[in-house]
C-alpha cells in the first residue's frame, strides 16, 4: 500500500487510483487563473481529486464538483474530499462527463480537466490505467462539447495537454465557441522539448497571452517561476 501524498494543507491517498499524482495535475491546479472569481468549479476526470483540492485551497468557491467514471478512482476521490479541510464544498459524481452534462442544469464559472491523452494505439495490460491515460473513454471532442455546454457566461475552461495535441484541441474548442485566452508551454529543463501545454479558454475572441514555464534548471533544482507557482502546495518548496 502506498502512503498518502502529503501537501501543505491536505493529503491525497492514491493507492486505489490508476493514475498517480504527477506534475501535470498539480501544475494545472496551480496555474489556472482565478481572475473571474469563480463561485462554482467543475473538475472533469478528477482521478484522486488533486486539482479540486488545490482549487478548494485557492478559492472561496462554494461549489466544487468533480466527475469521475472509474469505480476505484471515484471512491478514492470521495475519500480524499471527506478527509480534507473543505469536505463541505467538495463533491464527486460517479458518472461519465457525457452523462453528467446531459443531466445537470447548473453552469460552472471554472471548468478544469487533466484529460486522458495517449490517443495512440498502444495499450498496457492494466485496464484502469488505460482508461485514465487514453482518450477513448473521454474523446477530446466530448470533453469540449460538454465543457461548452456547462460553462457559465464569462466562465473559464482550462486543460493541460501534450504539445502535439494543442492545435487539434484549439480547433475543436473554436468549433464550440471557446477561444484560447492563455497558452503556457511547459519545458522540463531549458534545453528540453516542449512536451506539455497549459490552455485557458473562454467565449471571448482575443489574441491569447503566451507564456513559457521551465520546471527545472537541473535535477531537483527548480526554477524560481515553477517554485513560485507550486510553493503553496508542495511541502519542500
Amino acid at each position: 500500500m502506498s502512503l498518502p501524498f502529503k501537501f501543505k494543507q491536505f493529503s491525497v491517498s492514491q493507492d486505489h487510483c490508476a493514475m498517480k499524482i504527477g506534475t501535470d495535475g498539480v501544475l494545472l491546479g496551480a496555474w489556472v487563473s482565478l481572475e473571474n472569481n469563480p463561485q462554482s468549479i467543475l473538475d472533469i476526470g478528477a482521478g484522486t481529486g488533486i486539482i479540486s483540492l488545490q482549487l478548494a485551497q485557492r478559492t472561496t468557491a462554494e461549489t466544487i464538483d468533480a466527475v469521475e467514471i472509474d469505480d476505484d478512482a471515484y471512491e478514492q476521490c470521495s475519500e480524499n474530499f471527506e478527509a480534507s479541510p473543505w469536505g463541505d464544498r467538495l463533491f464527486c459524481y460517479h458518472a461519465s462527463v457525457q452523462e453528467f452534462a446531459s443531466e445537470i442544469e447548473e453552469k460552472y464559472d471554472l471548468i478544469i480537466s487533466n484529460p486522458p491523452f495517449f490517443s495512440e494505439d498502444y495499450k498496457s495490460d492494466n485496464d484502469a490505467r488505460d482508461i485514465a491515460r487514453f482518450n477513448d473513454a473521454l474523446p477530446f471532442q466530448h470533453l469540449v462539447v460538454c465543457a461548452s455546454h456547462l460553462l457559465s457566461e464569462g466562465g473559464i475552461f482550462a486543460v493541460i495537454l501534450p504539445k502535439k495535441e494543442e492545435r487539434n484541441f484549439i480547433q475543436l474548442a473554436s468549433e464550440n465557441n471557446l477561444y484560447p485566452q492563455r497558452i503556457c508551454e511547459v519545458q522540463g529543463t531549458p534545453n528540453s522539448d516542449i512536451k506539455r501545454v497549459l490552455l485557458e479558454f473562454s467565449s471571448k475572441k482575443t489574441v491569447p497571452k503566451k507564456e513559457t514555464l521551465v520546471i527545472e534548471i537541473s535535477r531537483h533544482h527548480y526554477t524560481p517561476e515553477y517554485t513560485n507557482l507550486v510553493k503553496d502546495f508542495y511541502l519542500k518548496m
